[in-house]
């Protein structure tokens, strides 16, 4: 009996020296500067996505309708939503954005608030809907529907007056409690001049800081679609990345402070400097990422003179990896033709532009390396490098907080060949790092071949070929580190 109890005794002791040896738990690391919403983490996945340009203009030749453009010039004759959609997805596009109402005020549904619609189109009689039929193939395909309502409008007489403010907000109110979930409305800054404006064919201005009255319509798309990002100059979700180019800079930041164009009052859609957005700042005031826009061809509505103009699989891959591949998204404009289509040289462009990039990125050479880094955060199994090539962007490796300058080293059991490096940080505690270098093994020495400063949402390099067995890749910022991704790719 006293030896049992004795053994009782000895394992209860046990126990509690077990407990008290463990380890404690490791926290992760504070957040730095501004910080992402979740509606921006979720939109930071879609990386590539396209602009659909489609209205009167289509069928004017025009690029900018003056306003007085007839209803009945609107007539797609083999209208297909899901062409449309089914090529924008077949290319990798995670999402469309419809302009519903160009400059030239005409819209794309049958607003309520205007004639100046395709309800007086002769296309289905005048009972068709172009928002409804977009807007539903991008559910049916599985990709998310955006809005462009431009603020502009040369057709409606009331513009620049105090009253189209509310028929704005009323369009965007059917807009956004119509056609399911939006993730994404856009803003753009062109903004007074020329118009009918009823009939009127005058010059107008206004006011662009005040004019709109800008927060309480952001406001109103905050209650209808919480979940939407508001792309603008100045944001507030994303920014214009200051071209239509479809590039960010080679430093590019998600951080951003929209600074105000002369004497404007309001940092808004059309007043800021935006030649700022291609770069960011590095200690920007909000999380506004860039978003790269351009069109496939040369205009952004359909030309029957630019079919031979469409750009090639080549060209498109450049941008995606000087839009996507710094940080930014990529906004890729498809205009559908007089039929109602997306154009067969654009549909084979984007093909053989999607055919590539699967090809590339298929296979991780960083997968198959043994992983060392100069410091890993409490030695913890949670920040450990094997996240780095898990596949998922929800896990992390981290340092220590004193160690803000820290190496990853990649070392392969034979020499791997690669020309592309793909770098991730962990969006959810900021953008952490300040300057990256990447380094191969050779001649017994490291020996650099790349470097650079911001790496945020993805940092893609791509450059000449490079065999080596190990790789060293070296990052510093004020704070210490927390890259989600690396890989290592070879077309």
């Amino acid at each position: 009996m006293k030896t049992q109890s004795l053994l009782s005794a000895m394992f209860v002791c046990l126990a509690f020296a077990s407990m008290a040896g463990a380890a404690e738990p490791v926290s992760a690391p504070e957040p730095y500067g501004a910080l992402p919403s979740e509606r921006q983490l979720e939109w930071h996945n879609k990386e590539f996505y396209g602009f659909l340009h489609f209205t009167t203009n289509t069928f004017t030749d025009k690029e900018w309708g003056y306003g007085d453009e007839s209803p009945e010039v609107f007539n797609p004759t083999d209208f297909d939503a899901d062409q449309i959609v089914s090529v924008a997805k077949a290319a990798g596009m995670k999402g469309l954005i419809l302009t519903c109402k160009h400059h030239d005020g005409f819209c794309l549904w049958p607003s309520k608030y205007t004639e100046h619609s395709v309800k007086h189109s002769p296309w289905k009689d005048g009972k068709g809907d172009v928002v409804r039929e977009i807007s539903d193939a991008c559910q049916r395909h599985g990709i998310a529907f955006g809005v462009y309502l431009s603020p502009w409008d040369r057709n409606y007489a009331g513009y620049g007056k105090p009253e189209y403010i509310e028929y704005y907000r009323h369009q965007m109110k059917e807009l956004l409690t119509n056609y399911g979930e939006v993730f994404e409305v856009w803003l753009d800054g062109a903004n007074g001049g020329d118009g009918y404006y009823g009939g009127t064919r005058e010059t107008r201005r206004i006011d662009r800081s005040t004019y709109y009255d800008w927060p309480n319509t952001i406001e109103l798309v905050r209650q209808l679609q919480p979940k939407a990002m508001i792309f603008s100059d100045a944001g507030p979700d994303v920014r214009w990345i200051g071209n239509e180019q479809g590039f960010a800079n080679e430093t590019c930041w998600a951080t951003y402070t929209p600074h105000v164009n002369g004497d404007e009052k309001i940092a808004g859609p059309g007043t800021t400097i935006y030649q700022e957005g291609t770069t960011g700042h590095a200690d920007g005031e909000f999380w506004m990422p860039g978003e790269a826009d351009v069109s496939i061809r040369p205009g952004w509505f359909y030309h029957a003179s630019q079919d031979d103009k469409v750009r090639s699989a080549d060209n498109l891959m450049d941008l995606y990896f000087k839009s996507v591949g710094r940080g930014s998204s990529f906004l890729l404009n498809l205009p559908p033709d007089r039929r109602g289509l997306i154009h067969e040289n654009d549909q084979a462009s984007l093909s053989k532009f999607r055919e590539q990039l699967d090809a590339l990125f298929a296979n991780n050479l960083a997968t198959k390396a043994e992983i060392t880094a100069s410091n890993t955060r409490g030695d913890s199994e949670q920040f450990a490098t094997k996240h780095l090539v898990d596949g998922d962007r929800e896990t992390y490796w981290a340092t220590d907080d004193d160690s803000t300058e820290a190496s990853l080293i990649l070392e392969f059991s034979e020499p791997a060949t690669f020309h592309i490096v793909d770098l991730r940080e962990y969006l959810p505690l900021g953008q952490r790092v300040r300057s990256w270098k990447l380094e191969q093994w050779q001649d017994g020495q490291w020996q650099e071949f790349a470097a650079g400063k911001s790496i945020g949402n993805r940092r893609l390099w791509r450059g000449d070929e490079i065999t080596t067995s190990k790789v060293r890749i070296t990052v510093d910022g004020p704070v210490c580190p927390a890259l989600s991704e690396v890989g290592l790719y070879q077309l």
